[in-house]
C-alpha cells in the first residue's frame, strides 16, 4: 500500500444556521466550500515539509466525491444568543524536516481573535513538549506573523483560522474550522 503524505494544507472556515442540525452542518461545509468532498478526520500532525497554501489554490486542486482528510474543528448550539467558535491552529517547525501540529479548540463566548490565538498556543504547546522543551505562553511574539521563541535558536511560525457565530432562537447554529489536506 502507497504511503499517504500530504504535501500541501489550506485553511477554510463556514458557519450554518437551520432548524435541523445536520443541515446547519451541512451549511457550514458549503460555506468552508469542503461540502462536495467525503471527508476524513485525522488527528494533529502537520507532515514535514507540508506546504501552507490559499484556500482557493487548495480547492482547485480538489474533486467533487473526492475523499480528503482533514482537521476538522465543529461548534454546535441551539441557544439564541449563544457565541460559538471553531478554530484551527497551526505550530509549523523551523526545520522542514521535522513535523509540526495541528490543534483544533472549540469555545464559546470567545471573540475570533481570542480562539484563533487559543489555538495557535495549543498547537505550539503540543510541538514544544514534543521537542523535549518546557512551555511558556509568554514565549509568544505577536504581530502580523505569530510565531512562538522555543529558545534562541528555534521559533515557531503559527497560523489560524476561527469562525465565530451566533445561535438564533428556534435553529441549530455550526461553526466549522478545517485544516484541510491536498496531496
Amino acid at each position: 500500500m502507497d504511503i499517504i503524505l500530504p504535501k500541501q494544507v489550506f485553511l477554510t472556515r463556514g458557519k450554518g444556521q437551520h432548524r435541523e442540525k445536520l443541515v446547519s452542518f451541512e451549511l457550514a461545509l458549503r460555506e468552508a466550500g469542503i461540502s462536495p468532498f467525503n471527508l476524513v478526520r485525522v488527528s494533529s500532525i502537520l507532515p514535514p515539509g507540508c506546504q501552507l497554501i490559499t484556500r482557493n489554490e487548495g480547492l482547485k486542486k480538489l474533486k467533487p466525491g473526492q475523499i480528503v482528510f482533514l482537521v476538522l474543528s465543529e461548534s454546535f448550539t441551539d441557544e439564541a444568543h449563544r457565541l460559538i467558535s471553531a478554530s484551527i491552529g497551526l505550530a509549523i517547525p523551523q526545520d522542514k524536516g521535522q513535523y509540526g501540529y495541528i490543534a483544533e479548540h472549540q469555545g464559546f463566548g470567545e471573540a475570533e481573535k481570542e480562539a484563533s490565538l487559543q489555538a495557535e498556543e495549543l498547537a505550539a504547546e503540543m510541538l514544544t513538549t514534543k521537542l523535549g522543551e518546557s512551555y511558556s505562553p509568554h514565549n509568544f511574539q505577536r504581530g502580523k506573523e505569530n510565531y512562538y521563541r522555543i529558545s534562541n535558536q528555534i521559533t515557531v511560525k503559527t497560523r489560524s483560522i476561527s469562525q465565530v457565530a451566533s445561535g438564533a432562537k428556534g435553529l441549530w447554529t455550526t461553526a466549522v474550522a478545517a485544516a484541510v489536506f491536498v496531496a
